[in-house]
């Protein structure tokens, strides 16, 4: 089924960018959409990134970001009435140093395109390799010219940016005058007052232009960083006009009186570390010797050698579909902001929901990376990539057995929101009660175990991670006399329009798996690994009662698993009943009737039935998700992704299309109104999970790898390849054939249940659907 005409019709008509598989392009530049310009072309290269803001400046409406993987600061929790075992503090991405500032002034007119007169306004972001090109004619009362600006973060070296700045006269002979720059007089978006998180370390304009701030003094013990920016910049047609250095500003002037037809190019250089890997007092050699070495090529051969290495990533990741431009360019925009935002490279960082377009959410790590992102990094990346995200947690074990004592527990309590561990969020529906992100953690270790067939860290560091978060669950449950069960009460679950519900289904049930799953892994290892760990047999008879008499609210007359105690005694209705100037319910309803109503914010009772798939029949995934999905508003960016996987897999090919839309042009088609904030970057491998896991089935099980495909009425074909225990496995989906093709070892797996070894390559035909 289509989305509704009306809607489409919306979306059209609104529709800032073009549809281009493989970029983001627009010609067009309102006043009220330059914030969506900005999210829309972030870039980033896992060492930072920045949102898609103008080199020249924009005196108009705003959000101006430049962030640095790892560098946070704490902000004090402001609450009106403080709870025992709130954080003491939130923590913040803080906005960085802005290194692309490049003034450019004509005539003395500094240009502007909030108040100058421009047109043939450009603007492009190649999603193969992030170059970001902008371009505009600009009349002056004396001239008029033409720029065209240039940007990449290198994948090559990621502590380098490289622009470069073209001015063409087209009438006039203006004094044209360009002043590159480091300006550290930065705010985040939701300061206080005006509040600064940075002051000046150092600045100077020898060796090079270079500019050290260091985040200010905190009371909570949490490292201050120092991050130094420093610039080389190279003109022609220009010449040396002078230095900038002044507090929190450092930068050259370069300036000529042009010709009418010359064209005047400058190209700079920026190069940034941080206390993280450096000692402050070496940063500004290391910023030197870094654009000394940049300087042995030019602008051009370093986009080469950085396009180079994103042809590598795409050979291993890329996803084709024939047919649908709207389709590809979905899945491209996603694939490209997730590897620019993580690729594994420093296990110390995890990607948060806004990455490096924004600073919502503080810019901290969420449950998302285990529930969402590790199904694809495991096949789209080596399996270093995914280890170094567990590694991540585990290194964090002792600040989360720190969040559970917070709470009067025992184990370990992995936080909602954290950057070094410590639960960092000030919600207390969220902070006490969404404790169903500690099932996530443990989840991913055994889809590392499954899909790798690698047992070394489930054995080793992984158990380690599952004792202590089994015996958080075994100390948060009580047993209820009267029903003869374990039960959990005052909790959130994943649909965060409930709070402090009693027994919600997923997380009594993920609860119930990770003690069990816990209990089988000691049983596999030698009884010295589990003495080691502190383990006794008392514990695991615990943990074996408390998984096998967890209540489980099931309805036998509707069939269907119950989110929680009292989810049927509301008043049950549609997502279609409600009018649509009320939709999004968070923009346009109280909290206090959204907490009352029936309606969903993304898959809760589905959530745990999708990551169970196998512990369910078909016609149970059938019944919940008909109950449920209906009443699902889909206002979570994680929502359309599960519920896409969930209807194909219950055959409602049309529905699981739609959601697909949903989830592949969240942002794209700004579907929650939200996307000037930043890139919903966490939701980003829905698209990716939709078309591999929903429309091609694959499923990683015991016994192997496991496809059930078809190919969307709309689309000719689509394709993708996953690597899969040394192998990678390239898919191609035609409306009555699959196709496979292998490199490496012969493998077996099972096509609409069926085993077929590959062996090379292996055509099978898609069996109509009755």
């Amino acid at each position: 089924m289509r989305m509704r005409v009306a809607e489409e019709a919306r979306f059209m008509s609104d529709r800032v960018f073009d549809v281009d598989p493989y970029a983001i392009t627009t010609t067009r530049l309102a006043d009220d959409q330059v914030r969506l310009i900005e999210s829309m072309t972030s870039i980033g290269n896992a060492h930072m990134g920045m949102r898609g803001n103008f080199e020249e400046g924009y005196s108009g409406d705003t959000h101006r970001g430049t962030y640095v993987a790892g560098v946070w600061f704490p902000d004090k929790t402001r609450v009106g009435w403080w709870k025992n075992g709130y954080p003491e503090y939130f923590g913040k991405v803080v906005n960085a140093t802005n290194i692309i500032a490049v003034d450019v002034e004509i005539d003395g007119e500094r240009v502007d395109l909030f108040t100058g007169e421009h047109e043939d306004f450009r603007l492009r972001l190649d999603l193969r390799n992030g170059l970001l090109r902008r371009s505009f004619a600009y009349a002056t009362a004396s001239a008029r010219i033409r720029l065209e600006f240039e940007r990449f973060l290198s994948i090559e070296t990621p502590e380098l940016l490289f622009q470069r700045v073209r001015v063409t006269v087209l009438a006039g002979a203006p004094h044209v005058r360009m002043t590159p720059r480091l300006d550290g007089d930065v705010h985040n978006i939701d300061a206080n007052y005006g509040e600064q998180f940075w002051s000046e370390a150092s600045r100077g304009c020898a060796p090079v232009p270079h500019l050290s701030l260091r985040t200010v003094p905190n009371p909570f013990g949490t490292p201050q960083f120092t991050v130094t920016s420093g610039m080389r910049a190279t003109a022609a047609g220009l010449a040396p006009a002078g230095v900038v250095d002044e507090p929190l500003q450092v930068g050259e002037v370069f300036a000529t009186h042009a010709e009418p037809g010359a064209t005047m190019e400058l190209v700079k250089t920026t190069a940034v570390v941080t206390t993280r890997d450096i000692d402050q007092a070496q940063h500004v050699d290391a910023v030197d010797r870094l654009l000394t070495a940049s300087a042995s090529r030019s602008f051009d051969e370093h986009l080469a050698a950085h396009t180079a290495l994103w042809e590598r990533r795409w050979a291993r990741a890329q996803v084709v579909i024939e047919g649908d431009d709207e389709a590809q360019q979905g899945i491209q925009f996603n694939l490209f902001h997730l590897f620019s935002t993580y690729y594994g490279e420093d296990e110390r960082l995890n990607v948060g929901p806004k990455g490096f377009t924004g600073e919502k959410y503080g810019g901290a790590t969420y449950w998302d990376t285990e529930a969402y992102l590790v199904p694809l990094y495991l096949a789209l990346a080596s399996p270093e990539v995914t280890r170094a995200l567990l590694a991540y947690r585990h290194r964090q074990l002792p600040q989360a057995q720190h969040n559970a004592r917070q709470q009067g527990l025992a184990g370990a309590l992995y936080p909602m929101v954290t950057f070094n561990g410590i639960e960092c969020h000030n919600e207390w529906e969220i902070t006490f009660e969404e404790i169903h992100r500690n099932g996530a953690i443990a989840h991913a270790i055994h889809l590392y175990t499954r899909y790798t067939g690698d047992r070394s860290y489930l054995e080793g560091e992984g158990l380690e991670v599952l004792v202590e978060i089994s015996r958080f669950w075994a100390d948060r449950v009580h047993f209820s006399r009267r029903a003869g069960a374990y039960m959990i009460h005052g909790v959130t679950g994943p649909n965060e329009y409930e709070n402090n519900v009693n027994n919600n289904w997923y997380t009594n049930y993920l609860a119930a798996w990770v003690l069990a799953f816990t209990s089988d892994t000691l049983d596999d290892v030698p009884a010295d690994r589990a003495a080691a760990l502190g383990v006794t047999d008392d514990e695991r008879t615990q943990w074996r009662a408390v998984s096998a008499n967890m209540h489980l609210p099931v309805d036998e007359d509707l069939g269907v698993n119950v989110q929680h105690d009292t989810f049927l005694d509301k008043d049950l209705r549609r997502v279609d009943t409600i009018p649509g100037d009320q939709r999004p319910l968070n923009q346009n309803w109280s909290w206090d009737r959204i907490l009352r109503s029936c309606f969903i914010k993304q898959a809760d009772v589905l959530q745990g039935m999708y990551l169970f798939e196998e512990d369910f029949s078909i016609d149970q995934l059938r019944r919940n998700f008909a109950f449920y999905e209906p009443m699902t508003v889909h206002e979570s960016s994680l929502s359309a992704s599960i519920h896409a996987i969930v209807a194909a897999a219950v055959g409602e090919r049309a529905k699981a299309i739609e959601l697909y839309r949903r989830t592949a042009r969240l942002d794209l088609d700004n579907y929650n109104n939200d996307t000037e904030d930043g890139l919903h970057i966490t939701s980003m491998s829905g698209a990716w999970l939709s078309i591999v896991q929903g429309f091609a089935g694959m499923r990683a099980t015991d016994a192997g790898l496991s496809f059930a495909p078809f190919c969307p009425a709309d689309w000719t074909a689509y394709a993708f390849t996953v690597g899969y225990r040394g192998r990678v496995l390239a898919v191609r989906v035609a409306a009555d054939r699959v196709e496979f093709a292998l490199s490496g070892a012969p493998l077996q797996i099972f096509v609409f249940g069926r085993p077929h070894t590959v062996d090379g390559s292996l055509a099978l035909e898609i069996p109509a659907v009755r």
